[in-house]
Order: structure tokens, then C-alpha cells, then sequence
């Protein structure tokens, strides 16, 4: 009975959006009726869709949240977070988005390292050759950084060039004292006041 609910109002949304196909609602409203439906790779198109034609903050928000939970559902925790950072971004105050998020970043940090695992136990030839490329890439860069410290440890001037800058910085420095000294010197003006 559920089921050919979902049916009939997926037949109307598709009938609205051959009328207007850039009707954000109805693409947003046929993207949920697919999901009940079991129909999650339709459904993200829909919610895709309705994303680029939402001009509604919250709504697009939803949109949004929607397109995360999918993606938590698939185990794709990046592309998760992602959707979850575009929905808070449209509406901030929305807890379960912001859990949802939260859960989405720790499950793409913690998967990442089994895969990994996962990888070095399938392709353990695989793996010595990218030792062998990530030593040659270190040793290039290894390389690199001599190269750089010898250059930066050459001095940019000579001697004698230091000396001479020395030596006009402090002429400056005697004909500002010279000024200063002149300057105290002279008698002071007395300013009066004038009494109206």
C-alpha cells in the first residue's frame, strides 16, 4: 500500500516537473519519494537538481541534509560531510545536521586507515614499489633542502659593502643628533595667551 503511494506521487512530480523543470519543490519532493522507495542513486539526481534551482535558504538546507544522509547511508563519509557543511551553511541552527556531521567526520577519519590496511595486505608488491618511489622522492627532496641551506648561508653582501652601510648609518645617526642638540639650543618662544 505504501510502496504504490510512493509510485503515484513519483508519477505527479514528474508530471509537475514536465511542466516546469525548474521547479526546485517538485524535484526536492520526487527525490523523497524515490528515496522511499529504495531508489537512492535517482534520488541523489533529484536532490541535485533541486539544489541548483532552491533559492530558499532552509529548504536548500534540507536538500542538503537529505544528499548527507544518502551518502552516509553509501559509507561515503567525505562526500557526507561535504553535503552536511553546505547544509549548516544555509541553515546553522539545525541540530540533527550538525550530529550528523559530527558523525560523518569521525566515521572519514576512522575509514580511511582501514582501507589502508585493507590495501597493504591485498598488493604487498605494489607496496615495495611505492617505498621505493616515496625514498627516490624523499632523497630528491633531501636534495632540494641542501641546495637551499647552502644558498641561504651564502651572504648576500660583501664585507666591504656591509661597512659602507655601517658607516652611512651612522653619519645619519650624528647629523640627527647634531639637529636635536641645535634644536635645544635655541630659545625657546614664549607663547602668550591672549585675554580677550
Amino acid at each position: 500500500m505504501r510502496d504504490t503511494l510512493f509510485a503515484k506521487a513519483q508519477v505527479e512530480y514528474q508530471k509537475a516537473i514536465e511542466k516546469d523543470n525548474t521547479n526546485a519543490i517538485a524535484h526536492y519532493n520526487l527525490a523523497n519519494a524515490l528515496l522511499y522507495q529504495n531508489k537512492a542513486e535517482d534520488a541523489w539526481k533529484e536532490y541535485d537538481t533541486a539544489s541548483k534551482f532552491e533559492k530558499n535558504r532552509i529548504r536548500l538546507a534540507k536538500i542538503y541534509h537529505n544528499m548527507g544522509v544518502l551518502m552516509q547511508q553509501a559509507k561515503q563519509y567525505d562526500k557526507a560531510v561535504a553535503c552536511y557543511q553546505n547544509s549548516l551553511r544555509n541553515d546553522p541552527t539545525n541540530n540533527q545536521t550538525r550530529y550528523n556531521y559530527a558523525l560523518s567526520l569521525y566515521m572519514a577519519k576512522r575509514t580511511p586507515a582501514r582501507q589502508d590496511n585493507q590495501d597493504q595486505q591485498q598488493d604487498k608488491n605494489g607496496q615495495n614499489e611505492k617505498k621505493e618511489q616515496q625514498k627516490q622522492e624523499q632523497e630528491k627532496q633531501d636534495k632540494k633542502n641542501e641546495q637551499k641551506q647552502k644558498e641561504e648561508s651564502k651572504p648576500d653582501m660583501s664585507k666591504e659593502n656591509a661597512e659602507q652601510m655601517l658607516k652611512a648609518a651612522m653619519q645619519d645617526e650624528k647629523s640627527t643628533q647634531e639637529k636635536m642638540q641645535r634644536a635645544l639650543q635655541q630659545p625657546q618662544r614664549k607663547h602668550l595667551q591672549k585675554q580677550w
